[in-house]
């Protein structure tokens, strides 16, 4: 069985879901991209949020753009899906900044 049927099998959504959630890992994974890393070779993979968690901050800032992009939406760019896209990939940092999911393992900051 196919992963998607598999799921829909699994779970009864009805307000396209399945279709949200592909989006947000396509979305969560360009930001690993993106322009605010470094541009240096030992640098490139540092994000702001690397920044922000190495001094405590990151799940106030997490819940600060959570609000920001929350409250833009709909004002800045119209009803844009960027903005809610932004609010769910900074829930989701918070979730791990706040250790929902048990505490993180200390990583290099490389992904690759």
């Amino acid at each position: 069985m196919s992963d998607d049927i598999e799921i829909k099998a699994r779970y009864f959504w009805k307000y396209h879901e399945m279709e949200i959630l592909e989006d947000i890992k396509e979305y969560v994974s360009g930001t690993y991209n993106g322009h605010y890393t470094g541009t240096k070779h030992e640098y490139r993979n540092v994000q702001t949020i690397d920044l922000m968690a190495a001094q405590e901050l990151a799940s106030a800032f997490c819940q600060a753009n959570v609000l920001k992009y929350g409250s833009r939406y709909g004002s800045k760019d119209g009803r844009n899906k960027k903005d809610l896209m932004k609010v769910i990939h900074y829930a989701m940092l918070l979730l791990h900044f706040d250790d929902h999911y048990g505490k993180p393992t200390i990583t290099t900051g490389n992904i690759d």
